[in-house]
């Protein structure tokens, strides 16, 4: 192994070795990655189109809090759930002290909340049964949710680990989710899908990002991955970036 060579392997394995994060935080490779730039749908705008101050609201699998408090709802009407651990201490120290009606499940489990108890459902990027959204909303409650697709990263998923032959999650589709939903009572009132690039500048960002994202990448590790780790580098050096797809969708529906 060459000096140059050497010090990229430095490199991705002390971005390996830090790939962490607290709540939903990407900043450490801001400016080194694009992703989600310019969707065609505004989700958060979509959401306070609908979402008045007198309105119940909650958020399901919310991360670290950080786009719920963008909504800037009062929190006396805000309540909020999330079950990965790290996030959950996370969010006990941050939405609590503000007032926020924070529980510890994750978007499978049975919610912790009464029948018809929000007027507003949000889920970004989070699991949902249909039935228990259904059970917690008002009548006429609208569920909004903004999802990643079943193809979302493949291109990068078969540079890094070509072994990996099929999605992860073959029922993220638009079409399979909104069947879903209007077969458990609801109203589609919106809905998109859309694939776009998503854009890595150099190689360390791509590592500590398959680390993160650990469901699509799975068992990623520089040591295993080391030859396809040069391919990538290869492709970076030849086209000044590697690029892949990001597949998202929406659905807005109501509760008949």
């Amino acid at each position: 192994m060459d000096n140059r060579l050497k010090k990229l392997y430095k490199e991705w394995k002390n971005e390996e070795n830090i790939a962490h994060i607290k709540g939903w935080d990407f900043s450490h490779i801001k400016n080194r990655y694009i992703e989600e730039d310019k969707l065609p749908w505004d989700f958060k705008a979509l959401i306070k189109s609908h979402l008045t101050d007198e309105m119940s609201l909650l958020d399901m699998e919310t991360g670290g809090g950080e786009f719920l408090l963008e909504l800037q709802h009062p929190v006396s009407k805000t309540s909020a759930i999330e079950g990965y651990k790290p996030n959950v201490e996370f969010c006990k120290n941050k939405l609590l002290p503000l007032g926020i009606d924070f529980k510890e499940a994750d978007g499978i489990s049975i919610l912790p909340f009464d029948d018809k108890q929000f007027d507003i459902v949000t889920n970004r990027h989070g699991d949902y049964t249909c039935l228990e959204v259904k059970r917690v909303l008002k009548a006429n409650g609208l569920f909004l949710t903004q999802q990643v697709g079943a193809e979302n990263d493949w291109e990068l998923i078969k540079l890094l680990q070509p072994e990996i032959t099929k999605v992860a999650f073959p029922n993220q589709y638009l079409d399979i989710r909104k069947k879903e939903l209007e077969e458990k009572g609801f109203e589609i009132v919106d809905c998109g899908e859309v694939f776009q690039p998503i854009k890595f500048f150099d190689v360390g960002a791509l590592v500590w990002f398959a680390r993160i994202i650990e469901w699509e990448f799975v068992n990623f590790k520089v040591d295993t991955y080391l030859d396809n780790l040069y391919k990538a580098q290869e492709i970076l050096e030849r086209d000044g970036v590697i690029e892949g797809k990001i597949h998202r969708f929406y659905i807005a529906a109501r509760k008949r």
